[in-house]
């Protein structure tokens, strides 16, 4: 209990540090908040000495007279402060500035520019071999003829959005399962069986984030730094880059108008590679089809050297001419052959939706891989896309997919052959 006198007792309460007469300067139509400017400004303040270590801050009651602002205001940038090493808290005193607070860390200004003499900054050498030699992968502008479009059908688009409609209550979802939700998984079994003669059960797929997530995720278990892997020359640049980033030797072979040229891998001294990476049903960029005795003889290959094929069928829903060949998976009898496909060629890229079947002794791998990668794919387009092939869509909408995309081809290649037909020679794709 003081014994001063009560006049001297309120002159004691009183009393402010020299940041009381402080006025900051704040925006209320900038876009960042109040709190957040004023929180700025006191750091900027600490930096060049206008409030100095060790210093109170004003009250939230007295700032917010001085300041012209709330004491909400005032409490959230003096928490942030807090929070954020600059300030401390003292019980029944006030808030104060730290005496030991790093200069460089009260730094407002723009960060110096790394120079030569800087410590040396490094990355993976496959990083580097990557920025080097390797295309971009940069999205590509919406120009004629660029991959990656998709036409937009307003029936499905309809469809889609009801469907979300069903499945937009979060309140009670936790982290899904592993390989994707059940119901997609048998969904699109039901479907690359049909379709393209793929066996396997709903146990055997990875639901994944596009057809680059799969190849990822199957090059990382099957492929060590320092493994060869033979890919079609030219190949897919994302995959191509993708084995780089895990550390194979890349070895081409060519393509030709019956795709990769298999008879490559026996000729000459090519010791056999950990896995081969191939486009049998629409090579890219060709647009060449592997024929049947190639496939045969690439899984004989395979089967007898020990090797893991990887079959990339990203766009099998769409030929126009003749019956499509069956897939590498659906011919394979060693189990050799990985399989992936995707939904951003037929439905929507922005689904991101993609999906790799894996041989039955591999699943077990597989899902122990995959939460390192990624906890778990998304479950609300699977849900979508799950209840849109489940409920007998999907067949339409590719029906009429194949129509407005044949009807292109067709307009092109009248086109082609009117104007410049008499100086060009093409083979018109039995694909999109």
């Amino acid at each position: 209990m003081s014994h001063l006198p009560p006049n001297q007792r309120r002159l004691t309460r009183r009393r402010e540090s020299p940041s009381a007469g402080f006025q900051p300067r704040l925006d209320p139509a900038a876009p960042a908040s109040l709190a957040r400017q004023l929180y700025l400004v006191l750091r900027e303040a600490m930096a060049d000495g206008r409030i100095r270590p060790g210093q109170r801050l004003p009250s939230s009651r007295l700032a917010a007279q001085e300041w012209v602002l709330s004491r909400g205001t005032i409490a959230e940038a003096y928490d942030i402060l807090i929070a954020e090493g600059y300030a401390i808290a003292r019980h029944g005193s006030g808030t104060y500035v730290l005496t030991d607070t790093p200069a460089e860390r009260l730094e407002t200004g723009p960060r110096p520019i790394v120079g030569e003499s800087s410590a040396r900054r490094t990355i993976s050498r496959s990083v580097t071999g990557m920025l080097s030699r390797g295309p971009s992968l940069e999205p590509q502008k919406l120009l004629p003829f660029v991959t990656g479009r998709m036409a937009h059908d307003e029936r499905t688009a309809s469809l889609l959005n009801r469907l979300a409609g069903r499945h937009m209550n979060y309140a009670f979802e936790g982290y899904g399962d592993i390989q994707g939700e059940p119901d997609l998984r048998a969904a699109i079994v039901a479907h690359v069986a049909a379709s393209r003669g793929v066996r396997c059960t709903p146990e055997q797929l990875f639901i994944t984030a596009g057809t680059q997530q799969a190849l990822d995720l199957a090059f990382r278990v099957l492929v060590s730094p320092g493994d060869r892997v033979v890919v079609e020359d030219p190949c897919y640049p994302p995959a191509r880059q993708c084995l780089a980033l895990n550390g194979a030797e890349i070895v081409g072979l060519p393509v030709d108008q019956a795709g990769v040229v298999v008879e490559q891998l026996t000729a000459g001294d090519l010791p056999p590679p950990a896995l081969i990476y191939v486009t049998p049903s629409n090579q890219y960029p060709s647009g060449s089809v592997l024929s049947l005795p190639r496939r045969l003889d690439l899984l004989a290959y395979a089967r007898a050297n020990g090797c893991w094929i990887v079959e990339d069928d990203y766009d099998s829903e769409f030929r126009y001419d003749g019956h499509a060949i069956a897939s590498l998976q659906g011919l394979d009898q060693a189990d050799r052959v990985l399989y992936t496909g995707t939904f951003s060629k037929a439905l929507l890229p922005s689904l991101r939706l993609g999906y790799l079947v894996v041989p039955p002794d591999l699943v077990r791998v597989f899902r122990a891989v995959r939460p390192a990668l990624d906890r778990c794919p998304p479950t609300f387009q699977q849900r979508v896309v799950a209840d849109f092939l489940q409920e007998g869509y999907y067949p339409a909408h590719l029906r009429r997919l194949r129509e407005r995309l044949r009807a292109s081809r067709d307009m092109l290649a009248a086109l082609l052959q009117e104007r410049i037909g008499d100086h060009l020679r093409w083979s018109c794709p039995t694909k999109a």
